[in-house]
């Protein structure tokens, strides 16, 4: 799974709950783009999460 660069936002686990409370595991993944970025070498594709994006973190290439 894929980790955001930026702020290191990754996979989140848990539990399902049934209604009769049986109990299985879960993954909950966040929304990570993999996105050209500008860099000061350049341009580089980066794995970026969307909250990353929109809040201006990093500016497309």
């Amino acid at each position: 799974m894929a980790k955001c660069e930026i702020c290191g936002k990754g996979a989140h686990f848990g539990n399902n709950v049934s209604h009769s409370h049986r109990r299985s595991n879960r993954i909950w993944n966040s929304n990570v783009q993999r996105v050209t970025v500008k860099t000061n070498s350049g341009s580089k594709k980066m794995n970026v999460c969307t909250k990353c994006l929109r809040a201006g973190k990093v500016e497309h290439a």
